[in-house]
Protein backbone atom coordinates (compact mmCIF):
# COMPACT_ATOMS: atom_id res chain seq x y z
CA UNK A 1 0.00 0.00 0.00
CA UNK A 2 1.82 3.28 -1.07
CA UNK A 3 2.27 5.67 1.70
CA UNK A 4 0.03 8.27 2.56
CA UNK A 5 1.92 11.48 1.08
CA UNK A 6 3.02 14.63 3.73
CA UNK A 7 0.70 17.48 3.01
CA UNK A 8 2.13 20.95 3.84
CA UNK A 9 0.32 24.41 3.91
CA UNK A 10 2.18 28.05 3.91
CA UNK A 11 1.06 31.79 3.82
CA UNK A 12 1.29 32.46 -0.13
CA UNK A 13 0.75 32.24 -2.92
CA UNK A 14 3.53 30.52 -4.37
CA UNK A 15 7.18 32.48 -4.12
CA UNK A 16 6.67 34.28 -0.99
CA UNK A 17 9.43 34.17 1.81
CA UNK A 18 6.98 31.77 3.69
CA UNK A 19 7.33 29.05 0.97
CA UNK A 20 10.78 29.57 0.68
CA UNK A 21 11.16 28.70 4.87
CA UNK A 22 8.97 25.60 4.24
CA UNK A 23 11.33 24.22 1.64
CA UNK A 24 14.15 24.37 4.36
CA UNK A 25 12.27 20.99 5.56
CA UNK A 26 14.03 18.06 4.52
CA UNK A 27 11.12 16.26 1.72
CA UNK A 28 9.07 18.86 1.63
CA UNK A 29 9.91 19.91 -2.28
CA UNK A 30 8.18 16.60 -3.44
CA UNK A 31 5.29 17.10 -0.34
CA UNK A 32 1.95 18.15 -1.25
CA UNK A 33 2.36 22.42 -0.87
CA UNK A 34 -1.54 24.02 -0.39
CA UNK A 35 -0.72 27.44 -0.20
CA UNK A 36 -3.22 30.19 2.43
CA UNK A 37 -4.32 33.66 2.05
CA UNK A 38 -3.74 34.07 5.74
CA UNK A 39 -2.16 32.97 8.60
CA UNK A 40 -5.25 31.88 9.95
CA UNK A 41 -6.67 29.49 7.28
CA UNK A 42 -3.24 27.70 7.50
CA UNK A 43 -3.31 26.65 10.79
CA UNK A 44 -7.64 26.30 10.77
CA UNK A 45 -6.43 23.83 7.81
CA UNK A 46 -3.80 21.92 10.07
CA UNK A 47 -5.91 22.14 13.26
CA UNK A 48 -9.37 20.33 10.53
CA UNK A 49 -6.29 18.03 9.53
CA UNK A 50 -6.35 19.08 5.34
CA UNK A 51 -3.02 20.10 6.34
CA UNK A 52 -0.40 17.89 8.41
CA UNK A 53 1.55 20.82 9.36
CA UNK A 54 1.76 24.60 8.41
CA UNK A 55 4.53 27.06 8.01
CA UNK A 56 4.31 30.52 9.20
CA UNK A 57 6.09 33.63 10.03
CA UNK A 58 6.77 34.55 13.72
CA UNK A 59 9.43 36.90 14.12
CA UNK A 60 11.52 39.29 11.87
CA UNK A 61 14.53 41.46 12.94
CA UNK A 62 13.60 44.62 11.90
CA UNK A 63 9.56 44.58 13.29
CA UNK A 64 9.75 41.73 15.75
CA UNK A 65 6.84 39.45 16.23
CA UNK A 66 4.20 39.08 13.63
CA UNK A 67 0.88 39.68 15.81
CA UNK A 68 -1.42 37.53 13.62
CA UNK A 69 0.75 34.47 14.09
CA UNK A 70 0.83 35.01 17.92
CA UNK A 71 -2.88 35.72 18.34
CA UNK A 72 -3.49 32.91 16.09
CA UNK A 73 -1.39 30.32 17.78
CA UNK A 74 -2.37 31.44 20.65
CA UNK A 75 -6.09 30.85 20.81
CA UNK A 76 -8.21 27.65 19.61
CA UNK A 77 -7.42 24.35 19.65
CA UNK A 78 -3.95 23.48 20.96
CA UNK A 79 -1.19 23.74 18.25
CA UNK A 80 2.91 22.65 18.16
CA UNK A 81 5.80 24.21 17.19
CA UNK A 82 8.08 21.21 15.84
CA UNK A 83 10.66 23.46 13.69
CA UNK A 84 11.79 26.87 13.02
CA UNK A 85 13.42 28.37 9.89
CA UNK A 86 15.56 31.27 8.79
CA UNK A 87 14.88 33.52 5.79
CA UNK A 88 17.18 36.49 4.68
CA UNK A 89 14.54 38.91 3.01
CA UNK A 90 15.26 40.88 0.36
CA UNK A 91 13.22 43.02 -1.55
CA UNK A 92 12.36 44.17 -5.32
CA UNK A 93 9.94 46.57 -6.39
CA UNK A 94 7.48 45.30 -9.16
CA UNK A 95 5.27 46.74 -12.09
CA UNK A 96 3.27 46.38 -15.35
CA UNK A 97 6.04 46.39 -18.48
CA UNK A 98 5.91 50.56 -19.35
CA UNK A 99 5.04 51.78 -15.78
CA UNK A 100 8.15 53.91 -14.39
CA UNK A 101 9.00 54.85 -10.71
CA UNK A 102 7.81 58.51 -11.63
CA UNK A 103 4.04 56.88 -12.66
CA UNK A 104 3.78 55.51 -9.36
CA UNK A 105 1.30 56.68 -6.86
CA UNK A 106 0.49 53.70 -4.95
CA UNK A 107 2.22 50.35 -3.77
CA UNK A 108 0.75 46.90 -2.33
CA UNK A 109 2.86 44.48 -0.23
CA UNK A 110 2.46 43.06 2.93
CA UNK A 111 2.73 44.95 5.88
CA UNK A 112 5.52 43.62 7.39
CA UNK A 113 7.71 44.34 4.05
CA UNK A 114 6.29 47.81 3.69
CA UNK A 115 7.63 48.62 7.49
CA UNK A 116 10.96 47.02 5.95
CA UNK A 117 10.69 48.91 2.92
CA UNK A 118 9.50 52.41 4.00
CA UNK A 119 12.16 54.92 4.46
CA UNK A 120 13.38 54.00 0.54
CA UNK A 121 9.64 54.44 -0.63
CA UNK A 122 9.66 57.90 0.91
CA UNK A 123 12.88 58.89 -0.35
CA UNK A 124 12.43 57.55 -3.63
CA UNK A 125 8.54 57.87 -3.95
CA UNK A 126 7.10 60.67 -1.60
CA UNK A 127 3.20 60.51 -1.04
CA UNK A 128 2.85 56.99 -2.70
CA UNK A 129 -0.18 55.14 -0.67
CA UNK A 130 0.11 51.96 0.37
CA UNK A 131 -2.06 49.50 0.20
CA UNK A 132 -2.04 46.41 1.98
CA UNK A 133 -1.87 42.76 0.74
CA UNK A 134 -2.21 39.85 1.66
CA UNK A 135 1.48 38.28 1.35
CA UNK A 136 4.21 40.23 -0.70
CA UNK A 137 3.56 37.25 -3.31
CA UNK A 138 -0.37 38.47 -4.04
CA UNK A 139 0.36 41.61 -4.19
CA UNK A 140 2.71 41.03 -6.94
CA UNK A 141 0.32 38.58 -9.09
CA UNK A 142 -2.25 41.40 -8.41
CA UNK A 143 -0.51 42.99 -10.99
CA UNK A 144 -1.16 40.53 -13.79
CA UNK A 145 -4.97 40.58 -12.68
CA UNK A 146 -6.85 41.04 -16.24
CA UNK A 147 -9.92 42.54 -13.92
CA UNK A 148 -7.90 45.55 -13.37
CA UNK A 149 -5.52 46.33 -10.01
CA UNK A 150 -5.94 49.35 -7.38
CA UNK A 151 -2.36 50.29 -7.39
CA UNK A 152 0.37 50.64 -9.50
CA UNK A 153 3.06 48.81 -8.03
CA UNK A 154 4.40 46.08 -5.66
CA UNK A 155 6.99 45.07 -3.26
CA UNK A 156 7.79 41.82 -3.19
CA UNK A 157 10.78 38.68 -3.40
CA UNK A 158 12.97 38.71 -6.30
CA UNK A 159 12.05 35.23 -7.47
CA UNK A 160 8.71 36.14 -7.89
CA UNK A 161 9.90 38.65 -10.53
CA UNK A 162 12.12 36.21 -11.94
CA UNK A 163 9.31 33.24 -12.21
CA UNK A 164 7.02 35.69 -13.73
CA UNK A 165 7.21 37.29 -16.97
CA UNK A 166 4.70 40.19 -16.66
CA UNK A 167 6.13 41.80 -14.08
CA UNK A 168 9.05 44.39 -14.76
CA UNK A 169 12.02 45.29 -11.67
CA UNK A 170 12.18 48.80 -11.13
CA UNK A 171 14.34 48.68 -8.16
CA UNK A 172 16.15 46.17 -6.36
CA UNK A 173 17.32 45.65 -2.90
CA UNK A 174 14.81 48.02 -1.30
CA UNK A 175 15.06 47.28 2.20
CA UNK A 176 16.03 49.79 4.77
CA UNK A 177 17.88 46.94 6.58
CA UNK A 178 19.96 44.65 4.24
CA UNK A 179 20.23 42.77 6.59
CA UNK A 180 16.93 41.96 7.48
CA UNK A 181 16.09 38.21 8.55
CA UNK A 182 12.57 36.70 9.05
CA UNK A 183 11.78 33.72 11.50
CA UNK A 184 9.21 31.01 10.55
CA UNK A 185 8.09 28.19 12.32
CA UNK A 186 6.60 24.77 11.12
CA UNK A 187 3.03 24.24 13.25
CA UNK A 188 1.34 20.60 13.90
CA UNK A 189 -1.09 19.30 16.05
CA UNK A 190 0.32 18.20 19.57
CA UNK A 191 2.24 14.44 19.61
CA UNK A 192 5.83 13.20 20.42
CA UNK A 193 8.26 16.07 21.14
CA UNK A 194 11.00 16.65 18.61
CA UNK A 195 14.03 15.05 20.40
CA UNK A 196 16.33 17.67 22.00
CA UNK A 197 19.54 18.46 20.15
CA UNK A 198 21.24 20.54 22.78
CA UNK A 199 20.59 23.65 20.88
CA UNK A 200 17.13 24.01 21.28
CA UNK A 201 14.24 26.35 22.02
CA UNK A 202 10.61 26.37 23.92
CA UNK A 203 7.60 28.90 23.50
CA UNK A 204 4.83 29.27 26.10
CA UNK A 205 2.18 31.19 26.23
CA UNK A 206 1.47 33.04 29.70
CA UNK A 207 -1.69 34.75 30.34
CA UNK A 208 -0.89 37.50 32.84
CA UNK A 209 -2.92 35.90 36.29
CA UNK A 210 -3.44 39.11 38.15
CA UNK A 211 -2.80 42.63 37.11
CA UNK A 212 -0.95 43.84 40.32
CA UNK A 213 2.72 44.89 40.93
CA UNK A 214 5.32 42.14 40.76
CA UNK A 215 3.26 39.52 38.75
CA UNK A 216 5.14 40.01 35.61
CA UNK A 217 8.37 39.57 37.69
CA UNK A 218 6.88 36.48 39.14
CA UNK A 219 6.71 34.82 35.32
CA UNK A 220 10.14 36.08 35.06
CA UNK A 221 11.70 34.70 37.99
CA UNK A 222 10.33 31.11 36.85
CA UNK A 223 12.50 31.10 34.08
CA UNK A 224 15.60 33.15 35.74
CA UNK A 225 15.97 30.99 39.13
CA UNK A 226 16.52 28.19 37.04
CA UNK A 227 19.21 29.33 34.77
CA UNK A 228 16.85 29.50 31.53
CA UNK A 229 17.04 32.48 29.57
CA UNK A 230 14.66 34.31 27.36
CA UNK A 231 15.74 34.74 23.85
CA UNK A 232 12.15 36.59 23.63
CA UNK A 233 8.97 37.80 25.52
CA UNK A 234 6.28 39.91 24.27
CA UNK A 235 2.96 41.40 25.65
CA UNK A 236 -0.44 40.63 23.41
CA UNK A 237 -3.29 42.26 24.50
CA UNK A 238 -6.27 38.90 25.19
CA UNK A 239 -9.25 40.72 23.46
CA UNK A 240 -11.32 40.02 26.56
CA UNK A 241 -11.22 43.59 27.71
CA UNK A 242 -8.92 46.31 28.16
CA UNK A 243 -5.44 46.14 29.99
CA UNK A 244 -5.73 42.13 29.82
CA UNK A 245 -2.64 40.33 28.41
CA UNK A 246 -0.90 37.39 27.65
CA UNK A 247 2.78 36.94 27.01
CA UNK A 248 4.71 35.11 24.15
CA UNK A 249 7.85 34.03 25.36
CA UNK A 250 10.89 31.93 23.42
CA UNK A 251 13.34 30.47 26.31
CA UNK A 252 16.07 28.77 25.82
CA UNK A 253 16.28 25.14 26.26
CA UNK A 254 14.23 21.97 25.93
CA UNK A 255 10.77 20.68 27.70
CA UNK A 256 13.16 17.45 28.61
CA UNK A 257 15.59 19.55 30.34
CA UNK A 258 15.58 19.52 33.95
CA UNK A 259 15.79 23.28 34.10
CA UNK A 260 13.07 23.82 31.76
CA UNK A 261 10.72 21.38 33.37
CA UNK A 262 10.97 22.73 36.81
CA UNK A 263 10.49 26.11 34.97
CA UNK A 264 7.28 25.09 33.43
CA UNK A 265 5.68 23.79 36.03
CA UNK A 266 6.27 27.12 38.13
CA UNK A 267 4.69 28.73 35.44
CA UNK A 268 2.03 26.87 35.81
CA UNK A 269 1.68 27.08 39.41
CA UNK A 270 1.74 30.37 38.80
CA UNK A 271 -0.71 30.83 35.90
CA UNK A 272 -2.73 27.71 35.58
CA UNK A 273 -3.55 28.62 31.81
CA UNK A 274 -0.12 28.39 30.55
CA UNK A 275 -0.25 26.96 27.05
CA UNK A 276 2.81 25.03 25.78
CA UNK A 277 3.46 25.87 22.26
CA UNK A 278 6.69 23.59 21.56
CA UNK A 279 10.00 22.65 22.02
CA UNK A 280 12.12 22.39 18.85
CA UNK A 281 16.16 22.48 17.22
CA UNK A 282 16.96 26.35 17.11
CA UNK A 283 17.50 27.22 13.31
CA UNK A 284 21.03 28.99 14.35
CA UNK A 285 21.66 25.72 16.27
CA UNK A 286 23.34 27.72 18.97
CA UNK A 287 23.92 26.18 22.79
CA UNK A 288 23.02 28.26 25.62
CA UNK A 289 25.47 28.83 28.61
CA UNK A 290 24.10 26.14 30.80
CA UNK A 291 25.68 27.45 34.79
CA UNK A 292 26.75 23.88 36.77
CA UNK A 293 24.00 24.42 39.17
CA UNK A 294 21.71 24.68 36.81
CA UNK A 295 22.61 21.30 35.02
CA UNK A 296 20.43 17.78 34.71
CA UNK A 297 23.13 17.04 37.19
CA UNK A 298 22.66 19.74 39.74
CA UNK A 299 19.01 18.98 39.61
CA UNK A 300 19.05 15.52 39.71
CA UNK A 301 21.64 15.76 42.89
CA UNK A 302 19.07 17.74 44.48
CA UNK A 303 16.01 16.02 43.80
CA UNK A 304 18.17 13.07 45.28
CA UNK A 305 19.04 15.07 48.57
CA UNK A 306 15.37 16.03 49.52
CA UNK A 307 14.58 12.56 48.98
CA UNK A 308 17.21 11.24 51.34
CA UNK A 309 16.30 13.95 53.75
CA UNK A 310 12.30 12.29 53.32
CA UNK A 311 13.20 8.87 53.63
CA UNK A 312 15.09 9.33 56.87
CA UNK A 313 18.73 8.46 55.67
CA UNK A 314 21.65 9.65 56.51
CA UNK A 315 22.32 12.68 54.10
CA UNK A 316 26.08 14.52 53.40
CA UNK A 317 26.92 17.43 52.28
CA UNK A 318 29.29 18.75 49.90
CA UNK A 319 32.62 20.27 52.00
CA UNK A 320 32.25 24.23 51.92
CA UNK A 321 34.18 26.13 49.60
CA UNK A 322 37.65 26.53 50.15
CA UNK A 323 36.68 30.17 50.82
CA UNK A 324 34.93 29.69 53.48
CA UNK A 325 37.07 27.07 55.34
CA UNK A 326 40.12 29.49 55.10
CA UNK A 327 37.72 32.37 56.25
Amino acid sequence: MPAVPVTYTFLGPEGTFTEAALLQVPGAADAVRIPSSNVNLALDKVRDGSADAAMVPIENSVEGGVTATLDAIATGEELRIIREALVPISFVLVARPGVKIADIRSISTHGHAWAQCRLWAEANIPGAEYIPGSSTAAAALGLLNDDGVHYDAAICAPIVAEEQPGLQVLAENIGDNPGAVTRFVLVSRPGVLPERTGADKTTVVVPLPEDRPGALMEILDQFATRGVNLSRIESRPTGQYLGHYFFSIDADGHAADARMADALAGLHRISPATRFLGSYGRADAQSPVVEPHTSDEAFQAAHAWVQGILSGASVSQDPAPEASRTA
